[in-house]
C-alpha cells in the first residue's frame, strides 16, 4: 500500500533546485511556497516535475497517515492504547520525505513522523505495538535503515550526526533524514548535533518541524530569531523556510536537499512551517493554551485540502474518496487487531538489549521488576 514507487517521475533542473537555498535566505525570511491555499500554483518555475501518477500516489499517502492517525487516537481514547502523539496536519512533510529517500538511506525519527516511517517500511502494527508498550514495536521486519523512535527531545540529531558521519568515512551512497520540534531547537542536543555536522559536512538532512507549539509553550517563547531556519548560519549549513502544508514545495526541497547532500556538500536544515490540528499527545488539551479561531485560521491551509484543490483543477482525481478511506480504515483495523493479539514479549528484552554485558544496576532492577510481578499475579 504504502510503497513508493522508483520510477524516474520527476525531471526537475538539479542546478535551479538546489539555488533554492539561496533564493530563499532565511535572513530576509522569506519562504518556499509553490501553491496557494487554494491549490493554485504561484511558483510555475519552481513546480517539480511530477507526473499525475505520482501526485495521486502522493495523496493516498498523505489520506492514509491521517486515517491511520485519527483511529490510533480512537484506539487510546478507548483505552485499548496508551499515550499518542498525533500527527495531523504534518501529512505534506512526511509524504515529500519518504518519497524522496531510498532503501538504503537512514531515518532517525522523533515521535511525530509516522507517515515517514510507513514510507519507510515500518508497519503500523509495528507502530501500534510500540504505543501498548510491547518491545517488538521497536523491531521493524520489513524496513531498512530505522531507527526505534526516539522519545528523549533531540536525540535523533545526534544519532542522526552519527550515522552522517559514518557513512561519510566509509563512503558510502547513503543520506540520513532526521526531524525535530519547534521546541526541540531549544534542546542542548539540536545545537551540538548541527555544530559537528557543520564541522564533518556530514550527509544529513535535518527538518524542524515547525508546528507553531511545544506542548503549550508557543514558537515565539522559545526563540528571538526571524526564524528557526537561521539558526543554520552559526554551524555553517545551508537553511530554509518552506511551507511545511505545501506538499510541492517540501517535495522540491527534499529533491534539492538530497541532491546537495549527495554531491558531497554535507548538511542542510529545512524549517517546515505547519501547524498540528490535533492534541501534543492524547494526554494533552490544546485548548488551555490556542483559541478556536487560530485553529480554523490554520485549517485554511490544510495540506490534504491543497493538494486535492490542485488535483480537482487538474482534473487528476477519479477516485471515490469515501470508498478509499473505508479501505484504508478496515487496512489499519486489521493491523491493530494484530497487535492487540501478539504474544507478550519476554522480560529479558527490556534488559538485555542496552548492554553487552548487563551492569549491576541494571540487573538489580530486573529483580526488583520480577519481584513485583510475582506479587501482582499472587493478589489475583
Amino acid at each position: 500500500m504504502l510503497t513508493t514507487t522508483k520510477k524516474s517521475v520527476d525531471k526537475t533542473d538539479t542546478k535551479k533546485q538546489t539555488n533554492l537555498f539561496k533564493d530563499f535566505d532565511p535572513a530576509e525570511d522569506k519562504i518556499l511556497r509553490i501553491i496557494d491555499n487554494d491549490g493554485k500554483v504561484i511558483n510555475k518555475e519552481l513546480m517539480p516535475d511530477l507526473d499525475d501518477e505520482t501526485i495521486i500516489q502522493a495523496y493516498k499517502h498523505m489520506l492514509y497517515f491521517r486515517t491511520a492517525d485519527q483511529m490510533a487516537v480512537s484506539y487510546q481514547r478507548q483505552g485499548r492504547m496508551y499515550t499518542f502523539p498525533p500527527c495531523m496536519g504534518h501529512e505534506a512533510i512526511h509524504a515529500a520525505s519518504g518519497m524522496n529517500m531510498r532503501d538504503q538511506d537512514w531515518l532517525a525519527p522523533a515521535f511525530r513522523e509516522v507517515g515517514i516511517m510507513l514510507l519507510k517500511g515500518v508497519t503500523m502494527k509495528e507502530i501500534f505495538l510500540y504505543y501498548m508498550g510491547n518491545e517488538e514495536g521497536s523491531n521493524y521486519k520489513k524496513a531498512n535503515h530505522v531507527l526505534p523512535i526516539s522519545i528523549s527531545i533531540g536525540s535523533q540529531f545526534l544519532h542522526a550526526t552519527g550515522i552522517g558521519y559514518s557513512v561519510k568515512y566509509q563512503k558510502k551512497d547513503e543520506l540520513v533524514f532526521t526531524s525535530i520540534g519547534d521546541g526541540g531547537t531549544s534542546e542542548g542536543d539540536f545545537s551540538e548535533a548541527l555544530n559537528f555536522a557543520g564541522i564533518w559536512k556530514v550527509p544529513v538532512i535535518y527538518t524542524i518541524q515547525n508546528n507553531q507549539y511545544a506542548i503549550s509553550v508557543p514558537v515565539r517563547n522559545q526563540t528571538n530569531s526571524v526564524n528557526l531556519a537561521i539558526k543554520s548560519y552559526a554551524f555553517g549549513l545551508p537553511g530554509i523556510k518552506v511551507d511545511g502544508n505545501d506538499f510541492f514545495a517540501m517535495y522540491a526541497i527534499y529533491k534539492a536537499a538530497a541532491e546537495y547532500a549527495k554531491a558531497g556538500n554535507g548538511a542542510v536544515l529545512i524549517e517546515a512551517l505547519t501547524y498540528r490540528k490535533g492534541a501534543h499527545t492524547t494526554s494533552d488539551d490544546p485548548t488551555k493554551y490556542r483559541t478556536k479561531e487560530e485553529e480554523l485560521e490554520w485549517d485554511k491551509t490544510d495540506p490534504i485540502i491543497r493538494l486535492k484543490k490542485y488535483m480537482d483543477e487538474k482534473g487528476i482525481w477519479k477516485e471515490n474518496e469515501e470508498e478509499l478511506i473505508e479501505k484504508y480504515k478496515l487496512e489499519v483495523d486489521k493491523q491493530f487487531e494484530e497487535a492487540e493479539n501478539e504474544a507478550a514479549y519476554k522480560l529479558d528484552d527490556v534488559f538485555q538489549h542496552m548492554y553487552v554485558d548487563m551492569p549491576e544496576d541494571l540487573k538489580r532492577q530486573k529483580s526488583d521488576y520480577e519481584q513485583f510481578l510475582t506479587w501482582k499475579e499472587s493478589r489475583k
